[in-house]
């Protein structure tokens, strides 16, 4: 079969490279690619991200009166499933709902750019992060036409290439994502069993901590020291916290592993964070969206419970 006409060397060698080590025909690859247009609007949206944002801005971005509502009426909607899930797996139910209304406002935006579009304008015109989406476009091509719900110059995104109700980049559906419907497919868009499963996967294999604290607010004393962080690995202790002037507003193990964030919003705010709020920040490295999934998951919780004003 005689290779389309790409002439971009960057195209070709990566063509090549999944021939040789992949195993994949280099033609059909190619054949692919050449269907695949740069979006400038993708280049436009990577510069922007709503991470960049102080915390009085982003939170109320995702935490509001009808994000909460519409996640109270998702959980009641699908409770048995999440329920059973969730016991299986050790992950919250409303975690698990806070996660998809983050990501995807429970299923409303789960984006409107073709992922072969996305991961093809990042891949090869996008030099900061270039390495990382050619790795996703590679996963996507070994993902194939069999595996997920739909081939994959048809499946819909968000501007860097995550899909469905859960928003995962074609290495984490590889490597996280659960068939648990046992239809053979891996359906993040249309398969709630599915999708529920691979989120609540992803956390147990980041290391969440069944019935373990997220996070407790602090209170600052006067005397209080700066804490340096450049992680949110818990390296510290609650005790440690404690003694430099951080004490917790609820009760916690003096020796357990945590860290202090520090959030600017109407007030400053102090946070004592413990393991599993690092695990949230596995789905998005930004502590400001680890903080909006615990607060939006805990808002859910109450109106579930009725317990919201």
């Amino acid at each position: 079969m005689a290779l389309p006409e790409v002439s971009d060397p960057q195209v070709l060698a990566f063509a090549a490279e999944l021939a040789k080590n992949d195993g994949l025909v280099e033609s059909e690859v190619l054949a692919t690619l050449e269907e695949a247009s740069v979006q400038q609007s993708i280049l436009d949206a990577i510069a922007r991200p709503a991470e960049s944002k102080a915390w009085k801005d982003y939170r109320p971005i995702f935490i509001s009166d009808r994000r909460i509502d519409d996640g109270v009426v998702f959980y009641g909607q699908h409770r048995e499933l999440i329920d059973r899930i969730a016991g299986e797996f050790g992950v919250p139910a409303e975690i698990i709902v806070a996660i998809i209304g983050v990501e995807t406002n429970y299923g409303r935006n789960i984006g409107r750019y073709r992922v072969l579009d996305a991961l093809y304008t990042l891949a090869f015109h996008y030099p900061p992060r270039s390495p990382y989406f050619r790795g996703e476009l590679r996963q996507l091509f070994l993902l194939g036409n069999d595996r997920l719900a739909y081939p994959i110059d048809q499946l819909k995104g968000s501007y860097a290439g995550a899909m469905g109700l859960g928003q995962f980049m074609p290495t984490s559906i590889a490597t996280w994502a659960r068939d648990y419907d046992g239809d053979g497919r891996i359906d993040l868009w249309n398969s709630y069993p599915d999708i529920v499963a691979s989120i609540a996967n992803y956390f147990v294999e980041h290391g969440w901590e069944r019935d373990a604290p997220v996070t407790v607010r602090a209170v600052r004393d006067a005397t209080a020291r700066p804490v340096e962080r450049t992680t949110l690995e818990p390296l510290l202790s609650v005790q440690q916290l404690e003694a430099w002037g951080y004490a917790p507003t609820a009760p916690v193990d003096a020796e357990r592993a945590a860290t202090l964030l520090t959030l600017e919003g109407p007030e400053t705010e102090d946070w004592i964070i413990f393991r599993n709020f690092y695990v949230i920040s596995r789905y998005n490295r930004s502590p400001l969206y680890s903080m909006a999934v615990w607060q939006l998951s805990q808002a859910i919780a109450r109106g579930a419970a009725g317990d919201r004003p």
